[in-house]
């Protein structure tokens, strides 16, 4: 998953494998391991060669990286709430695959699925292209293609209650204001550290963000202040571009 995150992240979309080995050695991991994961990646084909010593997302890496390169774009994927509910039932799948199983994991958090009902996800429809679009993007993200997805309406007064129970709207404000903060702080600073610090903080900080952009459920109202998150997602963009520039100028600085 890192490794898909460095190729996303990546302007060429292509990662040099020195400079791989460079960065990893700013969180202390040594050149064998940064080797070795690079190796596992490429066995899962998350990555493939694209020359020598460099490297691309692979066959399984690419529909998984483009969903994830668009958390940029995050706030056009969603329309206005009718109230409608986006439903994926998935109690007939198997359970033995831990590869599959992982993948529909994932499929179902990068969606924002969350479980109603054994074997029953749901999530508010207001995703832009409707459940037809969600279909699609849960079978190329890993979710089997048997698995029934469908538009539900009209849910009893409990199960609406439960299903708009499933998220913590004031847990997931209070981490757009805090994140917005955090990075903010952060940016206000970065260009009185030294360049190895500021790569490494710009990494951590931006890679913490862009992941919870990339796992938010993009709610509507009333579950969630979506100002509050559209001006998290703003701060995170800001912050994404001043780490890149930091980030080329640590890469250029070899030895």
């Amino acid at each position: 998953m890192a490794g898909a995150l460095l190729l996303v992240a990546s302007e060429t979309e292509t990662l040099d494998a020195a400079d791989a080995i460079r960065a990893c050695a700013l969180f202390g991991i040594s050149d064998n391991n940064a080797r070795v994961a690079l190796t596992r990646l490429a066995s899962a084909d998350l990555i493939e060669a694209a020359g020598r010593g460099t490297y691309r997302l692979g066959p399984e890496g690419r529909a998984l990286g483009e969903d994830i390169s668009a958390w940029r774009i995050a706030e056009q994927r969603v329309r206005p709430w009718d109230g409608a509910w986006i439903a994926v039932l998935i109690a007939g799948l198997g359970r033995s695959d831990r590869t599959a199983l992982r993948a529909r994991e994932r499929a179902l958090a990068l969606v924002g699925m969350r479980q109603l009902e054994e074997g029953l996800y749901v999530r508010p429809d207001n995703l832009a292209g409707g459940v037809a679009h969600a279909r699609e993007r849960l079978y190329g993200l890993g979710v089997e293609n048997s698995a029934p997805v469908f538009t539900v309406r009209d849910f009893d007064t409990g199960l609406e209650s439960k299903a708009r129970s499933l998220w913590n709207g004031k847990e997931l404000v209070k981490g757009y204001r805090e994140g917005k903060r955090l990075l903010e702080k952060s940016e206000a600073k970065l260009d009185t550290l030294p360049l190895e610090l500021a790569a490494k903080e710009s990494y951590l900080l931006g890679d913490q963000g862009i992941r919870q952009l990339v796992f938010d459920p993009m709610l509507p109202e009333p579950l969630v202040s979506v100002a509050d998150r559209v001006a998290f997602g703003s701060q995170v963009r800001r912050y994404d571009e001043v780490g890149r520039s930091i980030w080329q100028r640590f890469l250029a600085a070899r030895g």
